[in-house]
């Protein structure tokens, strides 16, 4: 490993404690048996459009005037990596989603979509690829521009999927028809490489369109089996949940919601059009997507949250068991306004970003704010756990194999985490066992959390 790995190893396993120091509670409701607490962790900002977990266990924000920053999840504290020169802010356009290299440690990468101005003066979108050192990022590498953009319908979020390729979602830019044309890049979900190029097995050979026919998918989340999720907003009617596969057509401009009117039904049997899984209508101008696995807050477990923007509250999504299908929704967190972005730590805690200050809001003297959604009764690591619970592993760092263990308690399942929050590995404690031997062969050199029955570690994979 060079020196630039090994310093940024140090940082990242240096950084931000895993447990939050008690912040003074705004609000509490219940989430089935658990009581969740609302406080704020982060005030003064300016529109914030994206919330990521780093693999530092710090929180990485977009604002959408061109800054990106560190958000320390302990004390609040706001660290600016760069503020973008070029980023145009239009209504709601301007700096938007951001995603993390998910081999950060050897690929200190960070990939941000954002609306510039160019020379002629036109209104445009890009997606860019910064290298971060040293506490700040720089080396904008354009990936993909020149995308036609207005001050509405820009999307956009990122996804990294688990096999290194990412997902850019875009809004029609007002060119309705052009979210049906597969030869556009606008109203579309476009799918790329690490490094800008075409993957080989998109579902249209030499083209970076993955899904089309979309009208402003302003979420993105990676759930149960990989499957994808994205949140997007209608018009007039039908904001719209989708379960995004690869080379289907989601209906816009011609299909609103569900295949449900008789001009859309032809449209939907010809042009293969996946209908969402659920739609609301009042519209709630859907926004951030999150999928949440933590025991922390049992009744969230395994369900997406979504935030919203016009409706100014948190849903939770339960899914079936096959994951295609949403049973309940139930909304919470009213009464702080229009809410952006959304992510969840690896010890369960959720965070949202207001978005007041987007000159649709009306802004609270703080605002806008990161708010802290926590279940206090819950444990969620080894250091504050019962000597009787902990959790071990070595080596570690590891390379081949991992052993865990911990008292011989009653079954229990593993999960092993990258630095995006995604599970790499999963097993089983039985009941009684008290130590377990892993492969990690295949992983690749990162840091990574290691969960069982809410007792966390952190692991390192070297090369």
């Amino acid at each position: 490993m060079n020196r630039f790995c090994t310093s940024l190893s140090v940082l990242l396993l240096a950084a931000a404690p895993l447990v939050a120091q008690t912040l003074p509670a705004l609000t509490t409701f219940p989430v089935g048996t658990a009581t969740v607490t609302v406080s704020a962790l982060t005030t003064g900002l300016t529109v914030p459009w994206e919330l990521v977990w780093g693999p530092d266990n710090f929180i990485w924000m977009t604002e959408r005037g061109g800054r990106i920053s560190r958000v320390n999840p302990t004390t609040g504290a706001v660290t600016p990596l760069i503020t973008l020169a070029d980023v145009s802010t239009s209504s709601e356009g301007g700096l938007l989603g951001m995603a993390l290299h998910p081999d950060f440690v050897t690929s200190p990468f960070v990939y941000v979509v954002y609306n510039y101005t160019d020379a002629g003066g036109t209104y445009l979108e890009k997606l860019v690829r910064l290298t971060y050192a040293n506490g700040t990022l720089s080396a904008p590498l354009v990936l993909l521009g020149n995308i036609p953009a207005t001050s509405t319908h820009s999307g956009s979020r990122l996804l990294i999927l688990p096999d290194r390729t990412l997902l850019m979602s875009t809004g029609d830019a007002q060119l309705l028809p052009q979210a049906q044309n597969p030869a556009s890049l606008n109203g579309k979900i476009l799918r790329l490489n690490l490094d800008g190029s075409v993957p080989a097995n998109n579902p249209i050979s030499g083209s970076l369109t993955y899904t089309l026919g979309h009208r402003n998918p302003q979420g993105l989340a990676l759930g149960p089996g990989n499957r994808i999720y994205s949140s997007e907003h209608g018009a007039n009617s039908d904001d719209e949940l989708n379960l995004i596969e690869p080379g289907r057509n989601y209906g816009w401009p011609t299909v609103e919601g569900y295949c449900d009117q008789t001009t859309e039904l032809a449209f939907c049997t010809q042009n293969n059009v996946r209908e969402p899984l659920t739609a609301w209508t009042p519209t709630l101008a859907v926004a951030g997507l999150a999928y949440y696995t933590s025991p922390a807050i049992p009744g969230w477990q395994n369900r997406l949250l979504l935030v919203s923007l016009k409706a100014a509250r948190l849903t939770d999504l339960a899914l079936n068991a096959t994951g295609d299908a949403i049973s309940t929704r139930t909304d919470y967190l009213t009464g702080f306004g229009r809410l952006r972005a959304i992510c969840v730590s690896p010890q369960g805690r959720v965070y949202v970003a207001t978005s007041n200050r987007d000159g649709r809001g009306s802004p609270a003297a703080t605002d806008d704010r990161i708010l802290v959604l926590e279940n206090r009764d819950f444990v969620v690591t080894a250091t504050t756990a019962p000597a009787a619970a902990r959790l071990r592993l070595w080596p570690n760092p590891a390379r081949q194999t991992l052993t865990l263990e911990r008292p011989a308690l009653a079954a229990d399942a593993v999960s092993i985490s990258d630095a995006l929050g995604r599970r790499v590995r999963t097993a089983r404690f039985a009941a009684g066992q008290s130590q377990l031997t892993l492969s990690i062969e295949d992983l690749k050199p990162g840091v990574y959390l290691v969960q069982s029955g809410g007792r966390t570690q952190r692991l390192v994979v070297a090369e």
